[in-house]
C-alpha cells in the first residue's frame, strides 16, 4: 500500500464514530482493509476483529502471536437528560474536558446521530458559582461541562437518547491535517496504530514463504475502558506472545521525542513487559532500518500488559507510535505509522516464539 493510500485509510479511521461498545464503524472499515489479506477474518462475540496469516509449514499453536491494536476512542457517554434537554456526561475512557474543549459532538441515538455542542459556560461570568470559577481558573471538571442538544427531553428520548448512551467528536472536526512531515488530529489513538497493524498484514501476506508461526491481527474493542475485548480474545486465541500496537506520549520525563523511531515500552501501570520480547522488539526496528526510543512508560497501559496481568498470556510487549498530545489533538510523523508496521514484520519473521 503506497503512502497515499493508507493515509485515505486513515483518513477514513478518523471520521468513522468509535466509542467503546460502538465501535462498528471503524471495525468495517478495518475488515473492508483486511478482506483477502488474512486467511480468515472474523467478528468474535466481544466484538474484536479477528484475522490470521498461517505460515506455509504447520506451526505448533503456543507459537502464534497475537498483534493486537484497539478500535475504541476516549469518548463521553450522558449520565443524565435534563428537563430542558440539556446533557450531563462524564468520561469514556482516558477522556477529559481539556480533550476536546467547547466543541460540535455527535449524539448517538438508538437510530443514526444528533447534533450539540459540548459547553463550559460563558467566559463572561463574575465567578460567582464553583462552575464559573472554575471555567476562569481553567481547572474544568465534567461537572463543569454540558451538551447543548436544543431539543426538548421527550424529543430525544424518543430518539433513543438516554443514561449510558454515547457522545462523540462531531465528524466536522475530524478531518485529517497536514504539519508538513507529520499529521494531526483527534484519534490517533489508536487510529494510526490500526493502519500500521494493516500495513504489516498486507507486507507479511508478501513474505509468508518466511514465516514460521502463525500471526493473529486483533482489532480489539473496549481498551481504553476495560481491555475487555483484548482479555476476551486472549483467553480463546492460540499463542504465548501478545504485542500492543499503540501511540506513545512524547514527554521529557519518558525520554522520548517526536520521530520516525518507534516508543519499545518496558512497562506500565498493569506491569512489566517480558525481557525477551522488548529485546525482539529493539532488534526488529534495528533489522527495519528505524532505530528505537526504548522507555518506561509509567502513566500508560496497554491491551498486553491487561492481557498479562490476567494472566492471558505468558510474554507480552507494546510497540507505540511517538505521538505529540496523547488524548488530545494528536500529532504523529507519517514515517512514524511506516516504521512501526515494518518492526511489526520483522519481529514475527524473527520467530519470537522460539526466544
Amino acid at each position: 500500500m503506497e503512502r497515499q493510500q493508507w493515509i485515505e485509510l486513515l483518513q477514513k479511521l478518523l471520521l468513522a464514530r468509535g466509542p467503546g461498545g460502538q465501535e462498528d464503524e471503524v471495525r468495517q472499515i478495518c475488515a473492508e482493509a483486511l478482506e483477502g489479506v488474512c486467511d480468515e477474518l472474523r467478528v468474535d462475540p466481544a466484538g474484536n476483529l479477528v484475522g490470521v496469516i498461517r505460515a506455509v509449514a504447520p506451526a505448533p499453536p503456543e507459537s502464534a502471536v497475537k498483534l493486537m491494536a484497539h478500535l475504541d476512542e476516549i469518548a463521553m457517554v450522558v449520565e443524565l437528560v435534563d428537563a430542558d434537554g440539556t446533557l450531563q456526561v462524564t468520561a469514556l475512557g482516558g477522556a477529559q474536558p481539556i480533550s476536546f474543549g467547547a466543541c460540535p459532538v455527535d449524539i448517538l441515538a438508538d437510530e443514526g446521530s444528533l447534533p450539540g455542542v459540548l459547553s463550559f459556560g460563558s467566559m463572561h461570568n463574575s465567578g460567582a458559582s464553583q462552575q464559573g470559577r472554575d471555567v476562569l481558573s481553567g481547572q474544568v471538571a465534567w461537572s463543569d461541562v454540558h451538551v447543548v442538544t436544543r431539543l426538548s427531553r421527550e424529543a430525544l428520548v424518543a430518539r433513543g437518547v438516554r443514561p449510558g448512551s454515547r457522545v462523540v467528536l462531531s465528524q466536522h472536526w475530524r478531518q485529517l491535517f497536514r504539519v508538513n512531515d507529520a499529521l494531526a488530529a483527534h484519534f490517533m489513538d489508536d487510529r494510526a496504530p490500526l493502519v500500521a497493524l494493516i500495513l504489516a498484514a498486507r507486507q507479511l501476506a508478501q513474505r509468508r514463504e518466511a514465516l514460521r508461526q502463525d500471526v493473529w491481527f486483533v482489532c480489539t474493542t473496549l481498551e481504553e475502558e476495560s481491555n475487555a475485548g483484548a482479555m476476551y480474545a486472549a483467553a480463546r486465541l492460540p499463542g504465548e506472545t501478545t504485542i500492543a500496537v499503540e501511540v506513545g506520549p512524547v514527554l521529557e520525563e519518558y525520554g522520548t521525542r517526536l520521530s520516525a523511531e518507534p516508543i519499545i515500552n518496558t512497562g506500565d501501570q498493569k506491569g512489566y513487559y517480558t525481557r525477551s520480547v522488548v529485546q525482539g522488539l529493539v532488534a526488529a526496528t534495528e533489522a527495519a532500518g528505524v532505530g528505537s526510543q526504548v522507555a518506561l512508560l509509567v502513566d500508560f497501559a496497554s491491551d498486553a500488559s491487561a492481557v498479562m496481568s490476567a494472566g492471558h498470556c505468558a510474554r507480552g510487549g507494546c510497540i507505540a507510535i511517538p505521538t505529540e498530545n496523547t488524548h488530545g489533538y494528536e500529532v504523529v510523523l507519517e514515517a512514524g505509522i511506516e516504521a512501526c508496521a515494518a518492526t511489526l514484520v520483522e519481529f514475527v519473521l524473527a520467530n519470537p516464539a522460539a526466544t
